[in-house]
């Protein structure tokens, strides 16, 4: 596949225009330096349509659209429970997580963990998502990144990955959060209008006279399995989708953490002017999570009757591109390259706000606000070279990089659900609890990965992640009862926190529970 001129200057008028709106949303009044408010929660001013609209900018990167559109492709239409019960499950941490942050200023993850027990478990888990963000992450969604644009373009990888790196980090480095929360609606305008380009166009081409229905009803008559929601045991797919495990099993817990706990994407939920303001955004987010398969999955079906004999599921995105005509592809190209910056810059501006808050600013107390943005400023920049100089020598020979994710987030993801919704939710939690849930879990899942990997032990990874959150919770409740927390440990206020949401929050959830039902009820 290659890029026509025009499409060269669509994808060029994108990244100018991306990088000059981030600089003009981050300026400030001549002389004014920024402090660490600004900086790392965009001065606490964010409005709900860009809270809603970064928080998938953040998520869905290169991994989701050519991961999910190759499982699409393999697996068929069950994949999309990733992205629908994720709605449900942002719509749980609005009504429930966000009021008790709000209500305590949290700025950080781990300053609601040290608040909440102790400064060990900050520090312990601050250098964990340090180490994951970077070695993870960002190495992750630079080595499929660079891949698809080499893919698309031809250009050399290499270039391509330390290009993408140099500008996700750039267009974001002066205006911290404010330059990628705003900027992410544009990103995020672009990538939906992309992801329905190539819907159409696909569902028309197969649909024939009969357009984009007549397309789809083709796909659903002529592979019925691929429209299968919740797998049974005998499907040769059941080990990625363990049937009611996406419903009432795993899902959950890996959907808790990563939209509940995760830095990257909480911190502009954190940063909205008020409460009601940061759920207004998590409805709309929600919403936008309900579209997705639209995007990431409808692409890899669609393939199944424009390219059926494609050698590898991750060629089914870029394969449709192909089909696209002059002009169009260069919008779906700058969509999928938007994705990317978007969620790079998001992860790097998380970066560097727990290692400027959480370590170096409890390390060196009494800092300046400007000296704690440079810093700041300087991790990120820090983070993204470790990140591209990385990148290859950890993915270069991995066949399936989505499942080294999937497998390396799975040790830890069951204990910091324990350990959070215990310290949210029961006051009695230790942080002798924290720490053993915290170890035992990732032992736990550590040998449950071997034992599976010798063959000793057949599990689908969704349901160890539930069994060890099970054992985990439990080990956490033994262990505060017998080592109890003294009173005065408890910092994080409990007390007085209404949960009550508004008429139009409700009728959003509501709404999203509606279309689950509908979804599940039709293609179970």
């Amino acid at each position: 596949m290659t890029l026509a001129p025009i499409d060269l200057i669509l994808l060029a008028l994108y990244g100018v225009g991306i990088f000059a709106l981030a600089q003009w949303v981050s300026r400030g009044r001549p002389g004014e330096q920024k402090n660490t408010t600004d900086y790392f929660l965009a001065s606490k001013s964010l409005p709900w349509w860009a809270i809603g609209a970064s928080l998938i900018a953040a998520n869905i990167s290169a991994e989701q659209i050519i991961g999910m559109s190759g499982s699409g492709y393999v697996i068929g239409l069950a994949i999309a429970s990733y992205e629908w019960m994720a709605a449900l499950t942002l719509l749980i941490v609005g009504k429930f997580f966000l009021p008790i942050f709000l209500k305590n200023n949290i700025v950080t993850m781990p300053q609601f963990l040290e608040q909440r027990y102790g400064a060990r478990i900050r520090s312990v888990m601050a250098v964990f998502w340090l180490v994951l963000y970077v070695f993870v992450n960002i190495t992750s969604i630079l080595w499929l990144g660079s891949l698809a644009i080499t893919t698309v373009t031809g250009v050399d990888q290499t270039l391509a990955l330390f290009g993408l790196a140099a500008f996700g980090l750039v267009y974001q480095l002066w205006g911290g959060l404010k330059a990628v929360a705003l900027t992410d609606a544009v990103q995020v305008a672009l990538l939906v209008a992309g992801g329905l380009v190539i819907a159409v166009i696909t569902l028309n081409q197969i649909g024939g006279d009969g357009g984009v229905l007549n397309g789809f009803a083709r796909l659903t008559t002529e592979f019925p399995e691929k429209f299968d929601m919740i797998l049974s045991p005998d499907s040769p797919h059941y080990a990625a989708l363990p049937g009611l495990s996406v419903l009432i099993g795993g899902m959950w817990i890996m959907n808790l953490s990563y939209w509940g706990f995760n830095q990257y994407i909480i911190q502009r939920a954190l940063a909205a002017s008020s409460i009601d303001e940061a759920q207004k955004g998590i409805a709309f987010a929600a919403y936008l999570k309900l579209l997705m398969p639209l995007i990431v999955v409808l692409p890899g079906l669609a393939a199944l009757v424009l390219a059926p004999d494609l050698t590898r599921p991750d060629q089914a995105y870029p394969t449709m591109m192909a089909l696209l005509p002059t002009g169009l592809k260069g919008l779906v190209f700058a969509a999928l390259v938007a994705a990317i910056i978007a969620t790079l810059g998001s992860l790097v501006n998380s970066i560097s706000t727990i290692f400027t808050l959480d370590l170096y600013a409890k390390a060196r107390p009494n800092l300046s606000q400007h000296h704690l943005v440079t810093v700041g400023r300087l991790s990120a920049a820090a983070a993204m070279l470790i990140g591209a100089l990385v990148a290859r020598p950890l993915l270069g020979n991995f066949d399936q990089a989505f499942q080294f994710i999937q497998d390396f987030t799975g040790f830890f993801t069951p204990a910091i659900v324990v350990i959070f919704i215990l310290g949210m939710f029961w006051r009695r939690a230790s942080e002798a609890g924290a720490l053993a849930a915290a170890i035992g879990g990732v032992l736990l899942s550590g040998v449950m990965w071997w034992l599976n990997n010798e063959g000793l032990l057949v599990m689908p990874f969704m349901n160890r992640v539930g069994i060890v959150f099970l054992i985990a919770l439990a080990l956490a409740v033994v262990v505060s009862l017998i080592r109890p927390a003294p009173a005065s440990a408890l910092k994080v206020q409990l007390d007085g926190i209404s949960f009550r949401t508004s008429a139009a929050f409700n009728l959003a959830g509501v709404g999203v529970i509606a279309f689950l039902i509908l979804v599940y009820s039709i293609w179970w």
